[in-house]
């Protein structure tokens, strides 16, 4: 039976008084919290299955890594589902690590715009690019819905709960 880890629960971060300090800062606070349930988990379990989906740790931070690329960095992905599939050969570090530089080049974007409602200064390839408040509004959603499916897939490899 895997020994349990309680990983002390981390509230929400008070960040400042404007609405893009609040954005990024609950945005920084998922992808943070999402990075660490994968950052520690052991192989193989971090690639297997957790649910009849195919779901699984490593698969989840493979997406985010595409979906804040394609977000704020304009990549185009032609096959999402498969995005849930991190390669065979890559391990934990390296998913974090190319997670975190995305991150990194994401927020670099972030922090040129001034203007919440102006596009995000990437490539179009044919269509406009969202607004700024738009883009961190879909990343706090979507980080956040797959960071408490990363909450169950981790428990249930381990029984490590908490942020």
């Amino acid at each position: 039976m895997p020994r349990r880890q309680h990983r002390r629960d981390t509230p929400p971060p008070r960040t400042g008084s404007s609405e893009a300090e609040v954005l990024r800062g609950f945005l920084d606070y998922l992808r943070t919290s999402v990075a660490s349930k994968v950052g520690d988990a052991p192989e193989p379990q971090v690639r297997t299955a957790g649910v009849p989906s195919g779901t699984n740790l490593l698969g989840l931070l493979h997406h985010l890594t595409c979906v804040e690329r394609a977000t704020f960095l304009g990549e185009r992905t032609t096959d999402w589902p498969a995005t849930f599939r991190a390669a065979p050969t890559d391990d934990v570090s390296t998913v974090v690590a190319r997670y975190r530089e995305a991150v990194d080049q994401a927020n670099a974007v972030i922090d040129g715009c001034t203007d919440l409602g102006a596009p995000v200064p990437r490539p179009a390839h044919g269509r406009p690019a969202p607004s700024l408040r738009w883009a961190l509004t879909h990343m706090i959603e979507e980080t956040g819905r797959h960071a408490g499916h990363a909450d169950i897939l981790r428990e249930l490899i381990d029984g490590s709960t908490g942020r």
